[in-house]
C-alpha cells in the first residue's frame, strides 16, 4: 500500500490542557489528545479517515506541502 507524509500543526491550549493538532492539507483532519502520543495516534487516525472519504469521492490527495513556521511579534 502506497504512503503518503503530511506534516501537522501542533499547539498546547493550557486552558484546557489539551494537544491540539491538525493538518492543514487536508480539510477535517484535526483532533486533540492529552498527551503527545496520544495525539499522533489520534491525527494518524484522522488523516486515514479523511483520506479514505476523500477517495471514495473521487477527490486527489493533495501533495505535502510543507513551507515552515514564522513567529509574529504585536504589541498588546
Amino acid at each position: 500500500m502506497p504512503s503518503a507524509t503530511y506534516t501537522a500543526i501542533v499547539e498546547y491550549d493550557a486552558e484546557s490542557g489539551m494537544y491540539v493538532g491538525s493538518v492543514p492539507q487536508l480539510r477535517g483532519a484535526h483532533t486533540q489528545a492529552t498527551s503527545l502520543d496520544e495525539l499522533q495516534a489520534n491525527l494518524k487516525e484522522v488523516v486515514e479517515l479523511v483520506i479514505a472519504d476523500m477517495l471514495a469521492h473521487g477527490e486527489e490527495l493533495p501533495e505535502a506541502q510543507f513551507v515552515g513556521t514564522q513567529q509574529l511579534t504585536v504589541q498588546v
